[in-house]
């Protein structure tokens, strides 16, 4: 019963953040000559349309972060990939954008990658009160682990952003993607503090779950401010597949080494799931990267070309043009030459 409600809230929440930036979007159209967000201009703040988008946002969110109390990490974050595909497919439908056919692939590839992951995905929850997250958060392995996250970030934010910030597109997705993985903990710990509060118990006495309160606001705070830096300095396409790949293998790294969740995961299961996740990576590389690509009918085979397929149409063209095979190996006047000299 939890690992459906976590599925169905994790579906629930791709759909209305995917369908949130078409609400807003569509209500910055509406704007008509008025002063836009781009120049400063705050009028979307009185169409409804827009106030939609940001509601429909709120309650994705909302249902993002309660998927975590029911369902484990390393399905709910990859599953995120759906509201980029939900995005796609009605931007392409209201707002008329173009979605060639690498994206049609890559959404199809989305679709099996993530049915692939529900599948295979652990469904027992590791966790399920504070008691328990906080003897996980005192494992060793764990320690390591964020002590590594935390120097790497630093090293990252201080030494080579500075130096390589402005020219290479990983230095600040790192950031973004490393200290996001410790958010989603913090993430799962609130929602199960919120879980116990609402059956009764003193949740708000103990101060595991305000220290992950802060340290959830802290880390979200650098997430944004460093993905604000790299979709400011890089193109989007090329940012948001790569903090998708990054994002989702921190989350799945800490998730396995915090909460145990491949431990009883048989090989099978094991694969699948890294099998989806690369599948769903695959699907998302094909949206964004070639989704500013045209892709018209003359780039394809000949025999898939409309006309060719008519076999009266292509026997009659390739009467009228001959095969290179059957053309002279050498021009007339050199054809006349050469036999005049046989003939001498």
């Amino acid at each position: 019963a939890g690992f459906g409600a976590g599925l169905g809230l994790a579906l629930a929440s791709s759909t209305f953040i995917g369908g949130s930036f078409v609400l807003k979007k569509k209500g910055l159209l509406r704007l008509c000559g008025r002063a836009r967000a781009g120049q400063g201009g705050h009028a979307y703040l009185r169409e409804w349309l827009w106030w939609a988008g940001l509601l429909c946002m709120g309650i994705g969110e909302a249902a993002n972060f309660a998927a975590y109390a029911f369902a484990p990490a390393t399905l709910i974050t990859p599953l995120g990939a759906l509201s980029v595909l939900v995005s796609a497919v009605l931007s392409s439908i209201f707002l008329k954008d173009q979605l060639n056919v690498h994206g049609k692939i890559g959404c199809i590839l989305s679709i099996l990658g993530s049915t692939v992951m529900v599948i295979h995905a652990p469904h027992e929850e590791e966790v399920s009160s504070l008691e328990s997250m906080a003897e996980k958060l005192k494992d060793p392995g764990f320690i390591v682990f964020a002590v590594c996250v935390l120097v790497s970030s630093l090293l990252l934010i201080f030494v080579a952003g500075p130096r390589y910030g402005q020219s290479n597109v990983l230095v600040y997705v790192l950031v973004c993607s490393a200290i996001g993985s410790l958010s989603v903990s913090c993430v799962k710990g609130l929602g199960i503090a919120l879980k116990e509060l609402f059956s009764g118990k003193p949740v708000l006495k103990e101060p595991l779950g305000w220290v992950l309160l802060v340290c959830l606001v802290i880390c979200i705070s650098i997430q944004i401010n460093y993905l604000n830096k790299a979709l400011d300095i890089f193109n989007t396409s090329v940012v948001t597949p790569i903090y998708y790949v990054l994002f989702t293998t921190a989350v799945m790294t800490c998730s396995a080494i915090l909460f145990k969740e491949w431990q009883h995961m048989v090989l099978d299961n094991i694969i699948g799931s890294i099998s989806g996740f690369l599948t769903i990576v695959s699907g998302i590389f094909l949206l964004h990267a070639f989704r500013d690509m045209p892709f018209t009918p003359n780039v394809l085979p000949l025999f898939l070309q409309p006309g060719r397929a008519d076999p009266h149409l292509s026997w009659s063209s390739a009467d009228r043009h001959q095969s290179c095979q059957h053309q002279p190996l050498l021009p007339s006047e050199d054809k006349g030459s050469q036999s005049a000299e046989e003939e001498e």
